[in-house]
């Protein structure tokens, strides 16, 4: 039998001009779904673990849309409670060189967003799982969902369910306080913390020295310190930090950081051309899960998480449409892009 993991966010309906056109040149937009959580999920059922996404989604036909962009990569979505008016929609306008992508959030309303703890029964949800995972965007949608959040936390460390959560933070969906006091008590239940180098710090105020992300400088020195205080203060069995630094939209140095209680690990650091970087940290954490659910020893845990990421940025969409066994020449050392024959 195949491990099984929970996954737990909103799933949106990705609006995106071709190409590189800018939003006020558009004239068509191409239609994808996406969403944090959701990503992971499609990366672990790629990768063979049997994944369960939970949401909310209108009946309608987008509704329908959103569910079958999963059903096709193979996701769990039997526990998609299905009401409501309205799926979340995102515009993306992907960056080039020094210009910025930019995302235009239109999800107030959604179905996601009204959800109730009574749309969610956590008993038959959590039937024979072994891993549990969130991120912050999903509690920032509201008190309601962040209160469905402790509650599937709650009853997921009762089955002794392995929780991991991606921070997340999201400056458009709520304040760094508000963050931190919602981010606080979710956090008490989570055994594996993903971050990026920003989120520590805009969250619960920890910051790496000698790092300014805006000039691309990421001190990994520092980031151990950023790890051990995050243990300190919500005693996490792991802390895995992504490290970008980011030269232009096009061109990024990707790396990560494991920390296990014991020791920090550094992966490899990769010189990326990007395709789409949306999704890339999800593409991480479904990296870091799978290795992790596979007993990886930590070197091989970051080291199949990142090159997973790396992936992904070269792959259109928010899904990460790769196998184990691309991640596993990647991280052992074939990054050439050879044709393959």
């Amino acid at each position: 039998m195949s491990k099984k993991v929970v996954t737990f966010g909103e799933l949106m309906l990705r609006l995106a001009p071709e190409g590189y056109y800018r939003f006020v040149q558009a004239e068509t937009f191409g239609a994808t779904y996406g969403g944090g959580e959701a990503n992971v999920a499609v990366s672990l059922a790629n990768y063979g673990l049997d994944a369960k996404f939970v949401t909310k989604l209108p009946k309608h036909e987008i509704g329908q849309a959103a569910v079958n962009s999963l059903r096709r990569f193979g996701v769990d979505t039997s526990y998609i409670t299905r009401g409501g008016d309205r799926v979340g929609i995102y515009y993306l306008e992907k960056g080039a060189s020094q210009r910025p992508s930019k995302v235009i959030y239109d999800r107030a309303n959604s179905a996601m967003c009204l959800a109730t703890k009574e749309d969610f029964n956590w008993d038959e949800i959590f039937e024979g799982a072994e891993w549990f995972h969130f991120t912050g965007i999903t509690p920032a949608l509201g008190d309601n969902v962040a209160d469905i959040c402790l509650e599937a936390c709650r009853a997921a460390k009762e089955r002794n369910i392995t929780i991991s959560c991606d921070l997340n933070y999201r400056n458009k969906l709520w304040s760094k306080e508000k963050a931190g006091e919602v981010m606080g008590k979710l956090c008490e239940y989570v055994d594996v913390c993903i971050a990026n180098e920003e989120d520590a710090a805009d969250v619960f105020g920890i910051k790496a020295a000698d790092t300014d992300v805006t000039t691309g400088t990421v001190n990994h020195e520092g980031y151990k310190d950023v790890a051990k205080q995050l243990v300190e203060r919500f005693n996490f069995s792991k802390v895995a930090i992504t490290l970008r630094g980011s030269i232009s939209a096009n061109d990024n140095k990707w790396a990560a950081m494991l920390y296990n209680k014991e020791d920090f690990f550094f992966s490899k650091n990769y010189l990326m051309h990007i395709v789409d970087r949306v999704g890339g940290g999800d593409s991480f954490g479904g990296g870091l899960i799978y290795a992790c659910m596979n007993n990886f020893d930590p070197q091989q845990t970051i080291e199949f998480a990142v090159a997973a990421s790396c992936l992904k940025h070269s792959v259109e969409g928010d899904f990460n449409q790769v196998s184990v066994d691309e991640v596993m020449k990647l991280s052992g050392g074939d990054g050439s892009g050879r044709v393959q024959r």
